[in-house]
């Protein structure tokens, strides 16, 4: 008979927590647990929060009653971004039993002494400035890419950020272990590896407990290159100012970093950049886009923009609007302006109502549809190469080329996690892109 205790994780925000929930799975699974899923019976389920958005900390309630309903008496931890900036408030959530903050949830089985609920949540949550020491992380198993954590932690002061609060100081793997853990994926059959971080065009600070650079970003990109068995890196978020062109012409000749950059930008007004203390302004990020697709026409360009934050008047928004209509890029992450604790932001005249938040949320929203459209009509006729996904959607399997365009075709299993060159033939009404395959070895779409 099976005596062995189950646990369950949900993962809240970024891919970072995705490759951090994934670590402590392992951790748990090493010192005796299975894992199991959420939806499951589980005498332990651990929640990854997230505090960027206020619908991430409203969610997090939600996803208590969930593991509640599941199972009354199941052992409820709470880690994360959102577990270090209000521990105390998520302890009071009915149903939490521990909250351990940003040095201490790596450590989560030494916490858990016995299972038994507690009658108000624990909390063990360290001063941020101790969190100064790096963890390692990737994410496999869940998902046909990995997620490779390389940084940690941020040194930037946006005034409308939070996460210096929640995660610390920029601090960095070594590029030796980062190399090491990049192998250790490739010998498992995932196919990419998207490298992740809190801020990683600043790799290399903090790398063995210093605040100096030991090795650049592009150092870093030129290393994992020469890695044998990684069929494609991808590279998440990176600011800007950090996107060096020389990191640019390097990924435009490489055999396995793909032509897709997600850039944040936040405001296409300098006036609202100077308010939010971003480190560029609207020039540069023209810059970075026409370098970008100068080298690599086809390649996918994604953006962050806030609506929203105070002092953007009309004049100000449709600055930003304009910006983006007229920028060669490929869809946008529109996020609303929330205000937050202990940033300078909140503290701002010039706040804007949550009906017009709504509105212009939605005027960029509608706009990243055009842009994803016109970039799939762009490449219609193109050959690309195809990683399929592991999910049965309504009788479709889903992958994405190596420049971020998705695709469909009939559900296939044989195709799950494999890698086939396509020629982009179609857009369907669902805004996806139908193709035929250039060699005929599975049944054509």
């Amino acid at each position: 008979m099976n005596d062995r205790k189950k646990v369950a994780f949900y993962t809240l925000g970024c891919k970072l927590n995705f490759s951090e929930t994934s670590t402590i799975a392992r951790n748990f699974q090493d010192e005796g647990f299975d894992k199991v899923e959420f939806s499951e019976q589980a005498d332990i389920y651990v929640i990854n929060t997230c505090s960027v958005t206020e619908n991430a900390d409203k969610r997090f309630k939600t996803i208590v009653k969930q593991a509640q309903k599941v199972n009354p008496d199941a052992f409820v931890a709470a880690v994360g971004c959102y577990a270090q900036l209000k521990p105390e408030e998520l302890a009071a959530v009915d149903g939490v039993d521990l909250v351990l903050g940003a040095t201490e949830k790596f450590k989560i089985t030494d916490y858990i002494n016995d299972l038994s609920k507690n009658d108000f949540g624990e909390v063990h949550s360290c001063e941020i400035e101790e969190a100064d020491f790096y963890v390692g992380s990737y994410s496999i198993g869940d998902r046909t890419r990995a997620f490779l954590k390389v940084q940690d932690g941020c040194d930037y002061k946006c005034t409308y950020c939070t996460i210096p609060l929640a995660r610390g100081i920029s601090r960095s793997d070594t590029l030796e272990n980062v190399l090491k853990n990049a192998k250790e994926i490739s010998e498992k059959n995932i196919k990419e590896i998207v490298l992740t971080g809190v801020n990683i065009g600043d790799y290399g600070k903090g790398e063995f407990g210093n605040k100096k650079h030991e090795h650049t970003f592009l150092e870093l990109v030129q290393e994992l290159d020469k890695v044998e068995g990684i069929e494609r890196l991808r590279i998440s978020s990176i600011e800007p100012n950090l996107l060096k062109n020389e990191t640019i012409d390097f990924v435009s000749k490489s055999n396995t970093f793909v032509p897709h950059f997600h850039i944040p930008l936040q405001s296409g007004s300098n006036t609202l950049l100077r308010l939010m203390r971003r480190r560029y302004m609207s020039e540069l990020y023209v810059d970075r886009v026409a370098n970008i697709k100068e080298v690599m026409p086809d390649a996918c360009i994604g953006v962050d923009v806030i609506v929203g934050f105070p002092g953007e008047t009309d004049e100000l928004f449709l600055e930003t609007y304009n910006f983006l209509t007229q920028l060669n890029i490929s869809y946008l992450h529109v996020f609303t302006y929330s205000e937050r604790e202990n940033t300078v932001a909140a503290e701002m005249e010039g706040v804007v109502s949550q009906n017009v938040r709504k509105k212009r949320s939605k005027m960029l929203r509608g706009l990243s549809v055009k842009k994803r459209r016109a970039f799939y009509e762009s490449q219609i006729g193109n050959t690309k190469t195809v990683l399929f996904e592991g999910e049965n959607k309504a009788g479709y399997i889903h992958g994405f080329t190596e420049n971020y365009v998705k695709v469909k075709a009939p559900w296939n299993p044989e195709l799950v996690n494999t890698l086939h060159e396509v020629i982009l033939t179609k857009i369907d009404d669902d805004g996806i892109v139908r193709f035929d395959f250039v060699y005929e070895t599975v049944a054509s779409s």
